[in-house]
Formats: structure tokens, C-alpha cells, sequence
């Protein structure tokens, strides 16, 4: 089974560059499926419904989400229909939506961080609890939503030979240790963001400087007058008879607005 994960879509142009490259490279590398992190899709906080029904019509079959799943109301009571939206499952007990969802032969799993986040319930001791409900050798994708790398690397030694695959988001930065860990899980601590190139993390420099500058409050907007949009990626073979990763590597592109 080979799977792309998609790192966070942010705003329109994270948007744009789904519909424009997933379709192309579901034919190139023979994907299987396609899943991407789309917390920061409407405008760069949250997703709304018609954000989400335009990243499905791009391609993906699958989105999860993090700590901005919120933000845009008319999504919540979307969480509990039948679209395959997660919200990470370590949110307590009867909150809207659901942490866990098949996507054909393969399970997919959000969780979200507690270090520099909310105060939420144990991410760890939850997937213990998800797993215990999967047959041994199920090919199982973890969305690892957290601040700290060393918590995203925590998990992925902690799920190391129980889960296909742990691929870490939120920091919209992609790092270079995409890898197999030693019981077959693959692994990355931020697979980055699918959003405007020349920004700060997707959105304007010009109000993130004059906050650092003066600590005054100020108006986060997505980068639209970037041209380029980078589109950041991995892709993971997993055995179906075994559910162990077989390989994972970085798949990024970078997506020129104006091009036709």
C-alpha cells in the first residue's frame, strides 16, 4: 500500500496546490491513498466545510486536523458525519467528531501533543487504548499534531513496531529524518506545510516581525501575494500482510500560482 501524507494546508494557496499536484502525482507514484493535516485550510485557522469538500474534490481521501479544528464553527457538527475528517482522538470524552477512521485496508489515527498546547488527555496512554481495539498487524497511520519535536519522537519510539507509520505536523517546517525505525515504523517529525513559500510558516513576515519587534498584538493573514507554494509531502510503502513500513521518503514540490 503506498500512501502520501500531506503536511498542513494552509489557507487558499495550500488549497490551490492540492488540486493542482495531487491529481498528477496519485498517477506518478501509484498512490494509493492520500491524506493531508487541514487544520490551518480556511484562511490559515481551522476548516469550514466548503474548504474541506474543496480539498477532497483535490484529491485527498482523508483529512486530519489539530488544536485549530475548532476555530470555524460550522465544522464541528460536520466532525460527526460520515466525511472522513478527524479531530485528534485524545480529546476528552464526548467531544464532537472522532480521533479514529478506516480508509480502505488501513487505519488512521490523529493524536495531538500536550507540551507547549492544550492540557488535553494523554496522548500515549490514548493509542494504547485505539490499538488494543485493532488486530495485531493492521496497517495503522498516526497523525502526531504537537509543538515539541521531542514529543512527536517520543511517540514515534513509543509506536515503533505497533503502527505502519508516525508522521509528525503543526510546525508547517519539514524536517530531514524521514526513516525507518527499527521494529518497521516509519517515521518523520514534521512532515511541513503545503502553503505560501515566501512567509513566515504561511503567513505575512510584516506582522510576525513587528510582534517580535515590539511584543504588541497583532493580525496574523495568510501570505497571498506569495507566488510560490510549497508542497511538502512523504510517502510511505507499508506491507498489508504485516502492516511494517517498507520504505518512507520526502515527496516536495514547489507549485508557481501563476503557472497554468
Amino acid at each position: 500500500m503506498r500512501v502520501l501524507f500531506i503536511g498542513d494546508i494552509v489557507g487558499k494557496p495550500g488549497r490551490r496546490a492540492v488540486a493542482a499536484l495531487v491529481p498528477a502525482l496519485r498517477g506518478e507514484l501509484a498512490l494509493d491513498a492520500v491524506i493531508a493535516n487541514g487544520e490551518n485550510a480556511a484562511a490559515g485557522r481551522g476548516l469550514t466545510v466548503n474548504t474541506a469538500r474543496e480539498i477532497f474534490d483535490g484529491g485527498v481521501d482523508l483529512i486530519t486536523s489539530g488544536n485549530h479544528i475548532w476555530d470555524q464553527a460550522d465544522i464541528v457538527p460536520f466532525l460527526s458525519g460520515e466525511a472522513k475528517i478527524l479531530r485528534p482522538a485524545n480529546y476528552p470524552e464526548g467531544v464532537p467528531g472522532r480521533g479514529i477512521e478506516r480508509l480502505g485496508p488501513l487505519t488512521v489515527i490523529n493524536l495531538m501533543g500536550r507540551t507547549f498546547m492544550y492540557e488535553i488527555d494523554d496522548p500515549f496512554r490514548c493509542a494504547d487504548r485505539l490499538l488494543a481495539s485493532l488486530p495485531p498487524g493492521a496497517p495503522v497511520l498516526v497523525d502526531m499534531h504537537a509543538e515539541a519535536t521531542s514529543e512527536k519522537i517520543a511517540m514515534g519510539w513509543y509506536l515503533d513496531g505497533r503502527v505502519s507509520a508516525v508522521v509528525g505536523t503543526h510546525t508547517h517546517v519539514p524536517t530531514a529524518d524521514a526513516r525507518l525505525l527499527p521494529k518497521g515504523t516509519a517515521f518523520v517529525t514534521d512532515t511541513g506545510m503545503c502553503g505560501p513559500r515566501d512567509s513566515v510558516i504561511g503567513v505575512d513576515a510584516e506582522p510576525v516581525l513587528r510582534k517580535f519587534l515590539t511584543g504588541m498584538p497583532a493580525r496574523f493573514t495568510v501570505a497571498e501575494t506569495s507566488k510560490a507554494v510549497q508542497f511538502n509531502s512523504v510517502l510511505i510503502e507499508i506491507d498489508g500482510a504485516s502492516g511494517q513500513a517498507r520504505s518512507i521518503a520526502r515527496v516536495d514540490r514547489e507549485w508557481l500560482r501563476d503557472a497554468k
